[in-house]
């Protein structure tokens, strides 16, 4: 029953792929200003609305809702990307990639065989970068297993067709990365979701407390190997994806936990200022409160802020 309903959402997926990158990229445009048009009334436009308000608390006027709607464009162009990452050929995919920036920075541990973890926050395509840093290093990427078998089971063949090993977010898989950056390979991790609370602290994120994963920083901390940080950016008008590497703040290592999670935070804030509207800003980061109070997306207290 599960596969069923997930059924209709990859047939989607496989129809806008047959889409170019430029008409797709209109598609996501379109859907996420129509989420825009209905305000309040859209979920996702609420939860938008209290990130970037909870973030950029001087953004005000019609900056802050150019900043809203330019958000929502940029995560229905990522919606709309996802069929062309999984299911056109690599080398279609990777034709798109323009240009590569810092990637020396990452070549150098991995030529040397010294493993390198890899902050992937949700901005711009992560799927292409995926593709590109799987062509050319032993990348192994940490996710979190789908419900839905038929889901899952499209995840592991599209992201690893290039060989790119994925572990799951257990304890299987921890166990997989750690033996991945001992033995010199790339990890890749989405940190910037929340966690279980027993496997995350709070840390500042734009100033804001967000239950933040713990495990990132304590595998740099065991292992001892450096952190970087890489995302796709998407250039305008369907030209195609730069991609940007750069390491992270070396605190990240720190055996401290709530300073290494402040520092994983702050290297994602800087990757995340250099193109914010491309950041995933309709995901609840900062639902799960420390004292357990009713987080700051409930229209209680929505409307109280305003």
């Amino acid at each position: 029953m599960k596969d069923l309903k997930v059924l209709p959402a990859i047939l989607a997926m496989a129809l806008v792929s047959l889409l170019p990158l430029r008409m797709a990229q209109a598609l996501g445009k379109a859907l996420g200003r129509r989420v825009y048009r209905q305000g309040e009334r859209q979920k996702l436009y609420a939860v938008t609305r209290t990130n970037i308000d909870l973030c950029f608390p001087s953004l005000e006027g019609d900056a802050r809702e150019a900043l809203i709607r330019e958000s929502l464009e940029q995560t229905g162009c990522s919606i709309a990307e996802m069929g062309l990452s999984w299911f056109w050929s690599p080398e279609r995919v990777l034709s798109k990639v323009r240009s590569v920036e810092g990637e020396e920075l990452i070549a150098q541990e991995l030529n040397a065989g010294r493993g390198i973890l890899l902050i992937a926050p949700h901005l711009g395509n992560w799927e292409v970068m995926n593709l590109y840093l799987s062509q050319h290093y032993p990348v192994t990427a940490m996710y979190k297993p789908p419900k839905q078998k038929l889901l899952d089971k499209l995840i592991l063949k599209r992201r690893a067709r290039l060989g790119s090993r994925m572990a799951p977010a257990d304890a299987r898989g921890v166990r997989m990365v750690i033996k991945a950056l001992r033995s010199g390979g790339l990890v890749g991790i989405l940190p910037d979701q929340e966690p279980e609370r027993s496997g995350g602290v709070y840390a500042p994120f734009y100033g804001e407390p967000a239950l933040t994963m713990k495990l990132l920083p304590q595998l740099a901390a065991q292992t001892g190997v450096r952190v970087f940080c890489g995302y796709g950016k998407r250039l305008p008008d369907g030209a195609g994806f730069e991609l940007r590497f750069s390491a992270a703040d070396p605190a990240v290592g720190s055996k401290d936990q709530v300073a290494a999670a402040a520092a994983m935070n702050a290297s994602i804030e800087r990757c995340i200022d250099e193109c914010p509207a491309q950041y995933q800003w309709e995901y609840k980061r900062f639902n799960t409160r420390e004292d357990r109070s009713r987080g700051p997306y409930s229209r209680k207290n929505r409307e109280r802020r305003d």
